[in-house]
């Protein structure tokens, strides 16, 4: 039997027109507002009809939350910023089940994340958007009002600063057309007229204020089956955000890729643009990037600083052995300096941060860059243009004509960008550059599988620097008991501490109820001397580099990870998801040939103290699955 709509339902029971109808649905359109609400509003319906027609159609029971009262005990089961965002109230329980009122009790999603979030069963009640943030104000407390305003918000409720400072976001083209200039003033000038301002405007407007409230770095916006689900990557992780309406997803689409002065009417090929906005006095620069989906185009959009995040080593979580090597090396009139890791690890805050420290009149600092990220002050910063023929090597080429003392290459691709940055490296230059390795040594393995000679590498090469980012527990983290099952982990990853509690998430709203907030880089530097040097030019394998290493007082990242799980800076679980412990290596002791975590400097079994260069045998641990150690 085909499920019958509400307009339906009405129009059988005679208690709306057809012609009151047919223009509430017309007005509907482009609109987050219900047609249930937009009828009640407009007085077309009485509330009484409304909700008996609503109670066929959704076969869910309504409920008045003005009339209701709820205990403590009901409301600390749904966070308060929870609670508004889904316009959700949760009202008693019932056994295992949690009653909740719903403005959208048929979501599917809220339903999960609440069931998720309280542990119960959630059982759906009805009720109307307007009685619900009103009803959520008086129990949670109104220190942070929700401001109502169907006609123009997303589902995720604004706040009245938000509301009030989208009027000080000003856009800006990076555009010479006219038809991109002038959409900028459309865009301006209708968050200047509130009356005015379409949904599209007022959505895109709100999620980049949001994104940047949470120092966001991108900004995903994902069509799917039953609507658009908007969501931010915050320190790594991608959080959930809003839901629009399928009807507002191609609107807002075509709104960001005017402002990015993209074609609107091609949606069957990827494109890529940027814009920039000022918020306040921040400039954020906008990169845009569109992909054609099974359910419409799919948008991103990566924040990025309009300043370069030009912070010390040490804040940077760089640890005193590795600040105090590093520095002497970008002191030195040539060489060359890697910095790897995966995207979004933080390379190009490093290798900026270092430019930073030796940036001087005194001396000629050259980027090439795809793009450049950061605009610095006393840089020449060069942006590869590939469909213009500037490609990484040729910007080199012409770059060493210069006059150059620092060169810096955003990302070494290729043999032929390779071999330049190591030729220039060893005429005068000091080169600093990025790869993507999961450490230190496996550049070594990267710059050889390029095609680069162990002779090139050995001279050239001054460091290598991988690194990671892993987040850090917010403030209102809490401490539990250590269990012996958690103290049986840490003893296998090499950790042995009998602390009898440790730091464990939380959740506020500070933090969205992550229990993370923020942040830090771990580290690990592989300092190229004299024998590291021989065994690359003799095609040495990576076993042996990491002993000769590890000889020369290197700690791989691993360590520096874990120490953080010491000090309760973050947590276990958080390591072992950022940090690639599957390439460690087994040590074997030389004495009772019993299998041993590198982190041990003595042996546990025959108390032998442990070499870790050539003396000591490694085994590659092969069938570890992700995030274990071998003890």
């Amino acid at each position: 039997m085909k499920k019958k709509r509400l307009g339906e339902v009405l129009r059988e029971r005679n208690q709306v027109s057809a012609d009151d109808l047919n223009k509430a649905i017309q007005d509907q359109q482009g609109k987050l507002v219900h047609l249930g609400e937009l009828l009640l509003q407009r007085g077309i319906v009485s509330k009484e009809n409304l909700i008996a027609a609503l109670a066929e159609v959704s076969r869910i029971q309504y409920v008045d939350c003005a009339s209701v009262s709820i205990d403590d005990s009901t409301l600390s089961l749904i966070p308060a910023a929870m609670a508004k965002r889904c316009s959700a109230l949760p009202l008693e329980v019932d056994g295992a089940k949690l009653v909740v009122a719903l403005a959208e009790p048929q979501n599917l999603q809220l339903l999960d994340e609440l069931r998720f979030k309280s542990g119960m069963i959630i059982e759906p009640r009805l009720g109307f958007r307007a009685e619900l943030d009103a009803a959520i104000a008086k129990f949670y407390g109104a220190t942070d009002p929700v401001v109502i305003n169907t006609s123009d918000s997303a589902n995720s409720p604004r706040r009245p600063s938000q509301a009030a400072s989208e009027a000080e976001m000003e856009f800006i083209s990076f555009s010479s057309q006219e038809r991109n200039v002038e959409a900028m003033r459309e865009m301006q000038s209708e968050l200047l007229q509130k009356s005015k301002t379409t949904p599209a405007v007022m959505v895109v407007a709100s999620m980049i204020k949001a994104a940047a409230e949470r120092r966001a770095s991108d900004i995903h916006i994902e069509p799917q089956s039953d609507g658009t689900a908007v969501r931010f990557r915050v320190d790594g992780m991608l959080r959930d955000y809003q839901r629009l309406q399928k009807v507002l997803q191609n609107s807002v689409a075509s709104r960001i890729k005017i402002l990015s002065d993209m074609d609107i009417a091609e949606r069957r090929a990827p494109q890529d643009g940027r814009f920039l906005v000022k918020i306040g006095g921040r400039r954020i620069d906008l990169r845009v990037s569109t992909l054609p989906t099974q359910h419409g185009e799919k948008v991103v959009m990566r924040l990025l600083e309009g300043e370069a995040p030009l912070q010390d080593l040490a804040k940077l979580g760089f640890p005193s052995w590795i600040e105090e090597r590093f520095l002497p090396m970008l002191r030195l009139p040539q060489g060359m300096i890697l910095v790897t890791g995966p995207t979004g690890s933080g390379k190009s805050t490093t290798l900026y941060s270092a430019l930073n420290l030796i940036r001087r009149p005194a001396i000629n600092i050259i980027t090439v860059e795809d793009p450049v990220e950061y605009a610095v002050t006393g840089l020449n910063q060069v942006q590869v243009n590939t469909k213009a023929g500037l490609t990484f090597a040729s910007c080199l080429r012409s770059i060493l004509r210069q006059d150059p003392d620092v060169i810096m290459v955003g990302e070494i691709r290729d043999k032929e960008t390779a071999e330049i940055s190591l030729k220039a490296a060893q005429t005068g230059h000091l080169v600093l550059s990025t790869l993507h390795t999961n450490d230190s040594i496996s550049a070594l393995t990267r710059l050889l599988d390029l095609g680069v000679p162990g002779y090139q590498i050995a001279v050239s090469l001054t460091a290598v620097i991988a690194q990671r980012l892993i987040r850090r527990l917010c403030a209102c983290h809490k401490s539990i008991p250590t269990t012996p099952e958690y103290a049986a982990q840490l003893t296998q990853v090499g950790l042995t501490d009998d602390a009898p509690l440790h730091n464990a998430p939380n959740g506020c709203d500070l933090c969205d109820h992550t229990g993370f907030k923020g942040r830090i880089g771990i580290y690990e530097m592989l300092a190229l001397d004299d024998p590291i040097r021989a065994a690359i030019r003799e095609g040495g394998h990576n076993d042996e580099i990491r002993g000769l290493a590890q000889d020369s007082g290197m700690k791989l990242m691993q360590e520096y990870a874990l120490e953080h799980v010491r000090a309760g800076i973050t947590t276990l679980e958080e390591v072992q998801r950022v940090v690639p412990f599957a390439q460690l290596y087994a040590l074997q002791c030389t004495s009772c040939h019993r299998e041993l975590s590198s982190g041990f400097q003595y042996c546990p079994h025959c108390g032998k103290k442990q070499s870790s260069g050539k003396a000591a045998k490694f085994k590659r641990a092969a069938q570890l699955p992700q995030g274990v150690m071998v003890s």
